[in-house]
């Protein structure tokens, strides 16, 4: 079967978002902005976040590792992307577009469960301040993080060669700016049954369950918070959580609405334009979220300012 494929599609052509060259100069210029915004925002992130001693804790350590998933997911997309805007056939060889679903999934199967981490991180944090650091100690964080990478790249490579096992004869047009695993298996020509059936449990398995140690920390989270006394101490806990809920809201609502909602409710085409803003716009908000509304950060971001203007005078 493997074979069959190498020897009929050696590349696939991607239909983009349009074929009007003028949107799609628009485009490349909209998406640019939107890519150096994440790259500049993540990036810094992690830098701020490693050069700032009292942000070495294990809820800005997640912090990093969320900017570098975020970073490296819409790295492997939309580089690519840009390239496309400004070529006439949007091609891309059967190998890459093997790479790219791979990279693609392994940072989206990272992501869901980092902001899960995160969340039983923020419960830990509210309910045992005092005993925080000592129940999340730095080996613990690494082993957690290095579980979930390995975790990540293990369902990337399963749900990639069950795609590319497939056999591809009769188009190799997918609809879709970036190689995807739902338009590509609707273009193969043969039997996809277990190859929808993986995709619909390891996906459905991820989302849920990792969604469902969100819901349970934040509903232990309130608890916790309905037993503090004081009205600044509950404003201060609520604060805590206002840039992780606003991110899991965006994020698992686009997931869902992509992945687990019945394709006869929405479209590939639906599906197309619902991608730029998972792919493309969500890695460019979350350091922004967690910048903008986080008293640490910020006061962070004012030490190495305060720092660079003392080095310039």
């Amino acid at each position: 079967m493997a074979k069959s494929n190498h020897s009929v599609v050696s590349e696939f052509i991607l239909s983009g978002l349009t074929d009007n060259p003028e949107i799609q100069v628009i485009l490349f210029g909209v998406f640019l902005v939107i890519y150096l915004a994440s790259v500049l925002g993540n990036l810094g992130l992690i830098v701020l976040i490693h050069i700032s001693p009292q942000l070495h804790t294990p809820m800005y350590f997640f912090l990093s590792h969320l900017a570098f998933v975020d970073f490296s997911f819409t790295s492997s997309v939309t580089p690519n992307t840009l390239v496309n805007f400004l070529c006439e056939v949007k091609s891309i060889t059967f190998y890459a577009c093997a790479i790219q679903v791979c990279c693609f999934i392994t940072f989206v199967v990272c992501e869901e469960y980092l902001l899960a981490i995160m969340a039983y991180d923020r419960y830990l944090a509210i309910h045992s301040p005092l005993l925080y650091i000592t129940l999340m100690p730095r080996k613990l964080c690494n082993q957690i993080i290095a579980s979930t990478y390995v975790y990540g790249f293990t369902v990337g490579i399963v749900q990639t060669v069950a795609t590319f096992q497939l056999c591809f004869c009769d188009s190799n047009v997918v609809n879709h700016f970036y190689c995807d695993d739902v338009p590509l298996v609707a273009l193969a020509c043969s039997d996809t049954h277990v190859k929808d059936l993986l995709l619909v449990i390891i996906a459905g398995f991820n989302t849920l369950c990792s969604l469902l140690i969100v819901i349970v920390s934040y509903v232990f989270i309130l608890f916790a918070i309905l037993r503090i006394h004081s009205a600044e101490g509950r404003q201060k806990a609520f604060s805590t959580c206002a840039s992780h809920l606003t991110s899991i809201t965006i994020f698992y609502g686009t997931v869902i609405f992509m992945y687990l909602l019945p394709k006869s409710s929405h479209s590939l085409n639906t599906d197309k334009f619902a991608s730029v803003f998972y792919v493309v716009v969500i890695p460019m908000l979350n350091p922004f979220i967690y910048s903008l509304r986080n008293q640490e950060v910020k006061i962070a971001l004012r030490r190495i300012k305060e720092k660079l203007c003392l080095v310039v005078k």
